[in-house]
């Protein structure tokens, strides 16, 4: 696209918007730097922005340092085998912004994007943007899921969600109950024993896995195993793909297996999920023994699998033993309610995951459910795309690492739509051009 004039702008125009500079938009940056076209990324508040002011203090990467990398750019530090810090990510990014030299402009809140007659209009707080394409990487952890039971909750009772959540501090000395036995809840529920608090843990369906297996971590085996590859036309019911949780891992310096039976071990309480509030009486399913026996046994059916891949590959005899684990351990008759007043829970955390923020998009692209309808990435609207959802077009799409083949696809499917649709002339008139 070529400048135009540069008399005062009622808007400004460019080739494409992307929204959100977390990994994903810099990575669409850099993608379309390199092909030559001309683009901007808008930012609400700083370059990595929720892994700065979104996160709990203590959060490290679920994915080793040497699996860190976006395109053209990796972690070349130190400890290749260590877990990054929030802040760590957060500074690992901007110095890829820089890297690249990406067109940021923080401190932008985006209030609309609406398709017109060829273009897009992209309203913010600064000022409107005109643009043929628009890329959304505002990522899957736009406002946090919360159940419709959590209105319930008795007055004296804090509630917080996952993204509220710091540290032990914030909370007073009573027990807490934390919803969701995820990658997230089992995390906030070990650190809170470890605070000298009284945890109970409330547990749905959940993903087990070993930190490290026969002297490899875990990721290192879902690599090679080709796992983390498999793509979005491959699986059959990709909506159920999509809602898998995440699994339970912790990023610690010991590489330490993070688990219902270690919780345990250390104090932790736990029942079924959380099925009711009845004024101060939280009730909990019957599940519980059912639900850890099916992620027993999914555990070791990917154990199985590994251990076929290691014999195929003529590494067993270089490799530590195999091995199983004990199964989860859960009481002959879990407990099916529990009085919170009684108990002393003072906070209820709810680690019951996120959902995407779209709230500013006017456009026909969502479900009767409220889902965008994209497949993996090109949204149901012509120039509209999406990055950094949970398997968007591959199950490693979210981590920091999936990006750069998500990218590459998407960024050639948004070029492919820009060489075919035609330039509007309502895009120029009364615009500056971004490089101006």
């Amino acid at each position: 696209m070529s400048p135009g004039a540069s008399r005062p702008a009622g808007h400004r125009a460019t080739d494409v918007v992307v929204i959100g500079a977390g990994h994903s938009g810099l990575a669409m940056s850099a993608w379309l730097a390199a092909h030559s076209i001309e683009h901007v990324v808008l930012e609400r508040g700083e370059i990595a922005h929720a892994w700065r002011h979104e996160r709990w203090d203590s959060l490290r990467l679920l994915t080793p340092n040497w699996l860190t990398r976006l395109p053209g750019y990796r972690y070349e530090d130190e400890d290749p085998d260590g877990f990054m810090a929030a802040q760590e990510v957060a500074q690992f990014i901007a110095r890829y912004a820089n890297y690249i030299g990406a067109p940021v402009r923080t401190g932008v809140t985006v209030r609309l994007v609406r398709p017109e007659a060829n273009y897009f209009r992209v309203l913010t707080d600064r000022r409107e943007w005109r643009c043929r394409a628009v890329v959304m990487a505002t990522g899957a952890h736009g406002v946090a899921r919360l159940p419709a039971l959590a209105a319930g909750l008795p007055a004296p009772v804090r509630s917080l969600t996952a993204r509220d959540y710091k540290n032990p501090r914030q909370l007073d000395a009573a027990g807490v109950l934390v919803v969701g036995a995820s990658a997230t809840g089992v995390q906030l529920a070990d650190e809170l024993q470890a605070s000298g608090r009284q945890v109970t843990l409330a547990v749905g369906e959940h993903i087990r896995l070993p930190r490290a297996y026969r002297g490899h971590d875990i990721q290192r085996w879902m690599m090679a195993a080709g796992i983390l590859d498999q793509r979005f036309d491959q699986v059959e019911d990709l909506v159920r793909a999509r809602r898998v949780p995440s699994p339970q891992l912790a990023g610690t310096p010991e590489h330490a297996t993070l688990d219902l039976n270690r919780l345990q071990e250390r104090g932790v309480n736990i029942v079924g999920r959380l099925v009711g509030l009845d004024g101060t009486r939280a009730q909990f399913s019957g599940t519980l023994r059912n639900e850890c026996a099916m992620a027993d046994l999914k555990q070791a059916r990917l154990l199985d699998t590994l251990d076929a891949l290691a014999e195929r590959s003529s590494l067993g005899a270089r490799l530590g033993p195999a091995e199983r684990y004990a199964p989860t351990r859960v009481d002959a008759q879990p407990r099916l309610s529990l009085d919170l007043a009684r108990e002393r829970i003072g906070t209820v955390i709810w680690a019951t995951g996120f959902r995407p923020d779209f709230s500013w998009l006017q456009a026909d692209a969502f479900d009767r459910k409220g889902r965008l309808r994209h497949q993996g990435g090109v949204v149901d609207v012509p120039g509209l795309y999406v990055l950094g959802l949970n398997f968007l077009r591959r199950r490693k799409s979210s981590f920091i690492h999936g990006a750069e083949d998500d990218v590459r696809e998407l960024g050639e499917h948004l070029a492919g739509w820009l060489r075919r649709a035609p330039i509007p002339a309502t895009l120029f008139a009364q615009a500056t051009m971004a490089g101006i």
